[in-house]
């Protein structure tokens, strides 16, 4: 199955399964390996950045820079701390030290951020830009995960009637 369909399946209107099983399928779906890898990667490429090169960088800078770096990196930091306890909780979930009705708890959600258009001053280095940026996309990603996981709220997006109907016409035709 699909991991669209999968996190599709969970809407009662289409006779989905229950939610702590969508969440047991992803924990051990391919999907969670390649987004498990990239977000513990990021992680250990922006420690060893912030901790060398930008330590270097950052004290290059004016005081305004340096003090808008430090805001930056500790944004940065709380992002991805973020993000890797999600992904952690997913991993217990998958090794079964944590049940998936647990992982379902309201604790266990990825907040929501602010949009930043631009960094917050322009002479950070391009380093540091480029982390907030992977950073950020990833996590888009896991929130667009946790959302379609998690949350009983209906999806914004309009039903695809015609992925609608061939999920009917693969379920009828499997049994």
């Amino acid at each position: 199955m699909a991991m669209t369909e999968m996190l599709l399946a969970d809407d009662p209107a289409a006779g989905g399964r229950p939610r702590h099983v969508v969440v047991q399928d992803f924990a051990r779906s391919e999907l969670f390996d390649r987004i498990f890898k990239e977000g513990m990667e990021l992680v250990e490429e922006t420690a060893s950045y912030l901790d060398g090169d930008g330590r270097r960088e950052s004290r290059l800078l004016s005081r305004s820079a340096a003090l808008a770096y430090a805001a930056e990196s500790m944004k940065l930091t709380t992002r991805l701390m973020q993000i890797a306890s999600w992904l952690l909780v997913q991993r217990a979930v998958r090794e079964g030290d944590m049940t998936p009705q647990t992982a379902c708890e309201p604790r266990y959600r990825l907040t929501e951020r602010k949009p930043e258009i631009e960094p917050t001053h322009g002479d950070l280095p391009i380093a540091l830009i480029e982390y907030l940026v992977r950073a950020e996309k990833l996590h888009d990603r896991t929130i667009y995960l946790d959302r379609r996981m998690y949350l009983d709220a209906p999806a914004e997006e309009p039903e695809n009637p015609v992925l609608s109907q061939m999920g009917r016409l693969e379920a009828a035709f499997r049994v």
